[in-house]
């Protein structure tokens, strides 16, 4: 308030900016002027005056503020600290609104006593400052960026090392949002990192190569002409003392391999950098991974060393998300970062780096002593880490590689048997394929007996290893594993009951995806009885609150697909279940104490999940379930949650029940396809897009049911009455996703024009009469389809249409033309008619010249394909 009441005289005012006049006037007597100025200076106050004059003499000429502004600067180099606290304040207050003056000088001069006074007085002695170059450096207007940016480039070069973090920091957190003026100054901006590039303080040295890092990521041309220096920059601090400096330098590597330049810049650099990132993949000695690798396999898990567990809703479609099984760290750190870098620089260069690689990591590997088995460790993290980007070069040597591995899984280090396990799950592809052969084959036996042995481990971290490699390795080997079904359920089932809380879960995993890799083969009584009781123990023995819960229901699902029908016999308690879940659930969503648990979305989804994988193994023998529950109402509730998770999981179930048993969803079909067509018509469709495509997929599936059921004139009226309305809410959501398809997945897109199909194929009198709004680019998404029958029946609307309403789809006859020739082949015989009749038709209706018009618009192959349709 002090600072804020203060006034400048109007007599003091006129002769101190004559004063300022005179001295910059060439004619002036100098020495007699700085005389004058240096008595006002004994004023407490005068500064006060300076301020004023450069922040608010608008009237005056800019040289005569300018003036004012670095006789101000001079002055509180020696008088800031010993000034009344209210006139520092007032300065401060009037410095800050000249960072968004419009002349550049005012800005300028501003910018250079800002940096005076926090070096002066600090940063904490000036809260305001950050939050107004921040907010200055946010705006929309320039002169506000320009000054913040000014202001912060001075204190680039403080004497400060905080002003200098602080300055860096400032400037880093805009580099993702490029404002306009950060894209103006980038020249100086770079200037900035240079000079503090080799820092004392290692602070600032890790900021300068963040910098780099998100500029590679952001704008790599920025750095394009500075590439050769910035690289041997990094090259250097990645062997940085400090360990986090030389983690953030070593994050440059990927994001270089990732951005869009040429590879030859980092060419010449290889012989240097790759034994800098080998030898940063050797455990450091404090690495906590050492003092885990140490830990009793009998010893229970703390709840804290227990992971989130984060399920994947079901998703229908081409797009499904890869989980990442190479998390073979648990903390990102150099070791984890150098062993990323080097697998996307093989990536890029292939097969060139192993000349420089491989005598490196032979040389280490041939190096037997105990002191040395970290460097040994971190030899065959070297070829994992390589496995995909060299393969080609490798593949002589793989059967020695592989051969040389698995004595390796026997190691006496565990460290050791836990990266070999890794490393062979990353050749298990090839390792697969080379069972054609009688020492391939034997190869493949001993990885598959050399993990089961290492999934029975004592140490927890090879147990950890061994059975995330055995997982990935059954994806691969899939029907190879029958033969050994039985040995592998019994270790499986062995480490079920021997493992902790936490590798648990993955015995989970490594069992449901036995379950998807061998199918029916499971479906077995030797094979349930092995697998099926030491399950359900553990299912009947949690409670529905327990979160262990969920992988145990993940692993049903894959189970209860596999066994189909053989399932069955497990079905009832597991439907059931999974019904009280979610009916907990949403009681707990309202009123936690009725119901005795918190609400947590993860058992709804995994629940749903589960009665999807029923719903799949079982097929129609799931009816009974369904019509003797209330399974229908709560699924009605779960596709209007709020929670996204919950409404992916709800459509997707709700589409395999209409697939089995859409009798039981008639009772309320216009309210599921109401709200599931409330999912394509959103604002927020691309951060939902795949609950849009689960609810898109099941309108299609709900509508060729109703098809099917179609059978009497009760059906076809109530048809009429109830579903016709909804259907052409739903093809106006459609119709949108189709005609700007740019930036939606592939998969929403194709369960689209499937489902307009779909729908055309239950009314195609109401459907055609909009046809032509959308047939161009329903033709086109059509033509993107493999062949399969869910193509078949949307071409089954298209015919159905077409016959309703030829005139509507003339104007894109072409598309149309390309969209059938998008099939290989058209297996059902009818369909094949139906498509040959609507081309014969427009042929004779395009009368002088017109289809041969249309034919000559078509592409050869395009009118190759046609020919078989005799037109």
């Amino acid at each position: 308030m002090a600072a804020a009441s203060w006034q400048p005289q109007e007599a003091g005012f006129k002769e101190i900016c004559g004063l300022l006049e005179q001295q910059i006037s060439p004619s002036s007597d100098k020495s007699q002027i700085w005389n004058q100025l240096q008595h006002y200076s004994q004023f407490p106050d005068f500064n006060n005056y300076l301020a004023f004059i450069l922040a608010r003499a608008e009237g005056k000429p800019v040289e005569v503020r300018q003036a004012a502004g670095l006789l101000l600067k001079n002055n509180l180099k020696t008088a800031f600290r010993s000034m009344p606290v209210a006139n520092q304040e007032y300065i401060k207050a009037e410095l800050l609104p000249c960072l968004g003056s419009a002349d550049r000088q005012i800005r300028s001069t501003s910018g250079t006593i800002i940096s005076a006074v926090v070096e002066l007085g600090g940063v904490l002695g000036w809260p305001e400052l950050l939050h107004t170059l921040v907010k200055c450096l946010d705006s929309t207007d320039l002169n506000h960026m320009e000054g913040a940016m000014d202001a912060l480039s001075k204190l680039f070069q403080s004497p400060h090392v905080s002003l200098r973090k602080l300055a860096l920091g400032s400037v880093n957190q805009f580099i993702l949002l490029m404002p306009p003026v950060l894209f103006m100054s980038m020249d100086t901006y770079l200037q900035g990192l240079f000079v503090l590039a080799n820092d004392p303080s290692s602070e600032v040295r890790k900021l300068v190569c963040s910098a780099f890092v998100q500029l590679i990521e952001v704008r790599p041309s920025f750095l394009e002409p500075h590439l050769r220096n910035v690289i041997e920059y990094i090259l250097q601090v990645n062997n940085d003392p400090d360990d986090e400096v030389s983690l953030e330098a070593c994050e440059f590597w990927s994001a270089y391999c990732e951005a869009p330049l040429p590879p030859d810049n980092l060419r010449p650099f290889l012989p240097r950098l790759i034994p800098v990132l080998l030898s940063n993949m050797a455990y450091a000695d404090d690495d906590e991974s050492l003092l885990d690798a140490e830990e009793d396999g009998s010893l229970p898990d703390r709840d804290q060393d227990l992971k989130p567990h984060f399920h994947s809703s079901r998703f229908h479609g081409s797009d499904d998300a890869e989980d990442d099984d190479d998390d073979i760290v648990n903390i990102w750190n150099l070791r984890k970062c150098s062993a990323a870098a080097l697998d996307m620089i093989s990536n890029v260069f292939g097969d060139e780096i192993l000349p420089t690689l491989m005598p490196f990591v032979q040389s280490k590997l041939s190096v037997l002593d105990d002191s040395s088995w970290k460097e040994r460790e971190a030899a065959v993290l070297a070829l994992g880490a390589i496995a995909e980007g060299c393969i080609n070069g490798l593949y002589p040597l793989l059967s020695d590689i592989v051969a040389f591995l698995i004595p390796l899984l026997d190691d006496k280090f565990p460290l050791i048997r836990s990266i070999s396990c890794w490393t062979l799950s990353r050749f298990s592809k090839f390792i697969v394929q080379g069972t054609g052969h009688q020492k391939g084959h034997e190869q493949f036996e001993k990885v598959l007996t050399g993990l089961l042995r290492r999934i029975l481990d004592d140490n927890k971290r090879v147990q950890e290893a061994a059975c995330s490699a055995f997982a990935i390795l059954e994806e691969e080997a899939a029907d190879l594993l029958s033969p050994r079904l039985e040995l592998i359920l019994q270790h499986l089932m062995l480490a079920f009951g021997k493992y902790q809380r936490r590798n648990l879960r993955i015995v989970y995993d490594a069992i449901g995806t036995l379950a998807d890799a061998v199918g029916g083969e499971l479906n077995q009584p030797k094979y349930l009885e092995i697998l099926m009781p030491p399950l359900i123990a553990k299912w009947q023995q949690l409670s529905n609150s327990d979160k262990d819960l969920f992988p145990l229901l993940e692993c049903f699902t894959s189970i209860a697909q596999a066994l189909g029908s053989g399932f069955s016999q497990f079905a009832q308690p597991v439907f059931q279940r999974c019904l009280d879940i979610i009916q907990s659930q949403q009681l707990a969503k309202v009123d936690p104490v009725s119901a005795g648990v918190q609400f947590d979305k993860e058992f709804v989804v995994c629940s749903l999940d589960l009665l999807s994988g029923l719903t799949e193994g079982l097929g129609s023998g799931i009816e009974s379930l369904v019509s003797q529950s209330n399974l229908r109402d709560l699924l009605l509730q779960c596709c209007l949650d709020d929670s996204s998770d919950i409404r992916q999981s709800a459509f997707a179930l709700l589409g395999d029940l209409a697939r089995v048993c859409p009798v039981h969803l008639r009772p309320r079909l216009p309210e599921f396809l109401d709200v599931a067509a409330k999912q394509l018509n959103t604002p927020k469709l691309k951060e939902t897009i795949s609950v849009a495509n689960n609810a898109c997929w099941a309108i299609g599936e709900l509508a060729i049911k109703v098809h099917s059921l179609y059978y009497d004139v009760e059906v076809a009226e109530w048809v009429n009455q109830e579903v016709s309305p909804v259907v052409m809410t739903v093809i106006s959501c459609l119709v949108p996703i189709l005609q700007h398809a740019e930036g939606l997945n592939k998969s929403l897109i194709e369960n689209s024009a499937i489902t307009l199909g779909r729908l055309a194929s239950v009314c195609p009198e109401l459907v055609s009469l909009h046809m032509e709004h959308f047939m161009q680019s329903w033709c086109i998404a059509l033509s993107m389809i493999r062949d399969d029958i869910e193509k078949e029946d949307a071409f089954r609307g298209l015919c159905a249409m077409v016959k309703s309403n030829p005139s509507g789809a003339l104007s894109s006859l072409v598309f149309l033309c390309r969209a059938i020739a998008s099939w290989h082949e058209i297996r059902s015989e009818e369909l094949h008619n139906e498509v040959s009749q609507v081309l014969l038709g427009y042929k004779q209706m395009l009368k002088n010249g017109a289809w041969e018009q249309c034919m000559s618009a078509l592409e050869p192959p395009v009118k190759e394909r046609l020919s078989k349709y005799k037109v």
